[in-house]
Formats: C-alpha cells, structure tokens, sequence
C-alpha cells in the first residue's frame, strides 16, 4: 500500500514540473519609470569684494578737519535710480576709499536732482556723483565752484551715418540718438522734416524726447510748431516700427535701435534696416561722471581719483561701480568737458535748470 502511495506521489511530482517547464513565463509586473530631477539653474556667483588697498602717499589730516573721522568726506549721489542700491553701492565706494586713503567718508543720496545739486553749492559736499544735467545747471549756478573731473564710460554704439563709427564696441564719455525716416518719405536733412509727421519716444528720454528737441532747435526745425503732427510712441522699438509703417514720417531713437539684440526688431521685420534709416544722428551727449568743490584740497582729490580709477582694475571694484549707474570705467577731464553741449542747449534757447528734477 506504501509503495503504491509513493509510486503515486512521484508521478504526481514530476507531472507538475513537466507542466510547469512547458507553461508560458508569467509577464513581470510594469515598473514605473523613475522620474528625472528636476534641475536647479545654479545660482549666479556672487562677484568679489572689491580689493581696497591702502594707497602709497596717502594724504593724512588733522582731528577735526575734513577727512577725520569726525568730519568726514561727504559723497553726493543723484537719486536717478533705485535709492536702496544707489546707497548700498554708494557705501561700498566710500568704505573703499576710506581704506584706500585712511581719510573718512559718509554718502548722502539726494531727494532730488536739486537736492545734490544744493549740497555741493553750499559745500556740504564735495565729491559729486551728478549726471550731465545737474552737471550743467550746477556749473551756471555756481561759477568755478564745481570740477568735472572724471567722466563716466559706457560702450558706444554707432550707425552708418555716425562719424564716430570706427568708435563702435569701445568705451566712451559720450553716447548719441539717431533721427530715422521711412527710406519712401524722401526725408534726408532737418529741412525735409518740416510739414511731416515725427514720432519721439516719451518726454522723460534723454536721447528720444529732450536731446532731440534741442537739437532740431538748434538746426532750425520748431517741434512744437513745424510738425504736421508729432507723437510719443512709449519707447525706442514703437518709433522705429511706426516709422517702418508708414505711422510717422520720421522719428529719433537711440542709436542703434534697429539693430539692436534686445529690441531684435529684425525678426519681425526682417527688412527694417532697408526701409527705415538714419539720415543723421544727434550731437554727442556727454556722460555723467564725478565732480570736485574747487576748496576740496588738491590732495584729498588726488587721492580720491586714484582710489576711483584703482576700483576700474579691479573685478570686485568694477562690480560696485555697475551696480551705481552701469559705470564700465573713467575717464579723466578738465573743466571743459561739457563747454561744447553747453553751447548747444545755448543756442537753443535752453536753460538746464528746466532738465533738472
């Protein structure tokens, strides 16, 4: 009975695994897919600390006087962007200059224009950081009182009709607009604009609304008067497209709008720089840059040139100046530098103080 049992046993075992050999392999269960990180742009590297090494021939001053501690250099900025940054880079460029030339400095940002135009004039401060305007109005309000002596650079962008082409890419004190015309309009000099329509950029744009004005004055053209019709189209692209279509005869924007990679008006309108063109371009309009009282002692100027031009060679240094006002480096001046657009804004009738708000 036992061996019957087992004989039975065997044949049940070995039916079962020859069943189970010929039996279709059972499909494995799906695995999702692992996802993939998400990646995380890298955070941008913070530039370095400005190098600040104590100059050679420092100039040194007695307790009390300007340049202590307890009478400090005071450095005026004009309020023409961002305070809180204006004040954080203005801080750094003092703190580096007092370590630069053991002489103590403090910032005062100005409310307005006027307020670090007033501050200089009545010497409560006497390193200016104004732009060109207050540059001017301070220079006629106050005779032989302000020094221009570091202009600001930036890198020039130019046109086919600019004599200062072979400048293109380079830094330079100055920048211009360019006046445009639809190629069909027949517009080729200042003459031609009168009777046709113009388009400006908007009442606060330097180089789109208050440069041009002057300029058209000064070459004989009313824009209040000697337009068929003028408006403002909002920003420098609007004016090129308007006068691409036909909306305006003419117009002025920076130089060189239709080229220009942000604005890559070519992509929409790949024939731009064919039916719009520039027939001339404003006159050279001076940067900003870095001004003296004339009582300043000539060695506590020097030493602040040395320590501001010192900054331009350094990358940590460099950094602090770009994020003031997008400052690329200096170059030295005398006191004529701004004679020649003085005599512009002269010739057309034009008082600065009006500019300056």
């Amino acid at each position: 009975m036992k061996r019957s049992f087992y004989l039975f046993l065997s044949a049940f075992v070995l039916a079962s695994m020859i069943l189970a050999a010929c039996a279709p392999a059972a499909t494995p269960a799906p695995v999702e897919p692992t996802a993939a990180p998400t990646e995380v742009p890298p955070s941008p590297t913070p530039p370095p600390p400005p190098v600040c090494n104590k100059m050679e021939n420092a100039p040194t001053v007695e307790a009390g006087k300007l340049g202590s501690a307890d009478n400090p250099i005071v450095l005026a900025f004009v309020p023409s962007g961002d305070t809180g940054k204006i004040t954080k880079a203005g801080t750094a460029i003092a703190d580096c200059l007092a370590q630069m030339t053991g002489l103590a400095f403090k910032i005062e940002v100005g409310t307005s224009y006027a307020a670090s135009i007033e501050a200089m004039g009545a010497e409560k401060a006497q390193v200016g950081f104004l732009n060109t305007f207050s540059i001017l109005l301070a220079e006629a309000k106050y005779p032989n009182l302000i020094l221009p002596v570091l202009a600001n650079l930036r890198k020039y962008s130019t046109n086919a009709v600019d004599p200062d082409a072979a400048l293109k890419g380079t830094m330079q004190p100055f920048y211009k607009g360019q006046f445009i015309a639809n190629q069909a309009s027949g517009i080729k000099t200042f003459a031609d604009l009168k009777g046709k329509t113009f388009c400006f950029v908007d009442p606060n744009s330097a180089s789109g609304y208050i440069i041009p004005r002057i300029v058209l004055k000064a070459n004989g053209i009313d824009p209040d008067t000697d337009f068929k019709a003028s408006t403002n189209a909002g920003s420098h692209p609007n004016v090129a497209i308007a006068v691409y279509k036909g909306d305006c005869d003419a117009g002025v924007t920076f130089i060189d709008v239709m080229t220009d990679a942000a604005a890559n008006l070519a992509a929409t309108y790949p024939d731009i720089s064919t039916k719009v063109v520039a027939f001339t371009d404003t006159v050279r309009i001076p940067n900003d840059g870095v001004q003296y009282i004339s009582s300043l002692d000539p060695a506590i100027q020097k030493a602040v040139t040395t320590g501001l031009l010192t900054m331009t060679e350094d990358p940590g240094g460099k950094a602090v100046l770009k994020s003031l006002y997008s400052i690329n480096g200096f170059q030295e001046i005398d006191a004529t530098f701004y004679d020649e657009f003085a005599g512009v804004l002269k010739s057309a009738g034009v008082d600065p103080a009006e500019l300056v708000k």
